[in-house]
């Protein structure tokens, strides 16, 4: 059973970490977006927001890095793949 003060240090690291994992949930969905949607160099700018945001987020240790490095290879791997079917 939790204690007080390890309950009070949750609530702080929960109140610190929120904004970094909403901001990279947020800019993961949008880089989705516009990739599934192939709007050209809004892409790439999306894709870089969003792999800069779960860097910091597994820099500050809000994310784990192999969590982060996995969605950005799901990206990546998208991206690509929207770029090969643009090309045919």
């Amino acid at each position: 059973m939790p204690s007080a003060k390890s309950n009070r240090v949750a609530e702080r690291r929960r109140v610190r970490n929120a904004p970094l994992r909403t901001r990279a949930k947020t800019l993961v969905s949008q880089a989705k977006i516009s990739i599934e949607s192939g709007d050209g160099g809004n892409v790439e700018k999306s894709l870089l927001a969003a792999v800069v945001a779960l860097d910091k987020a597994a820099q500050k240790g809000v994310l784990h890095r192999r969590n982060v490095s996995r969605r950005k290879s799901r990206l990546m791997k998208q991206f690509n793949a929207s770029k090969a079917r643009s090309a045919d």
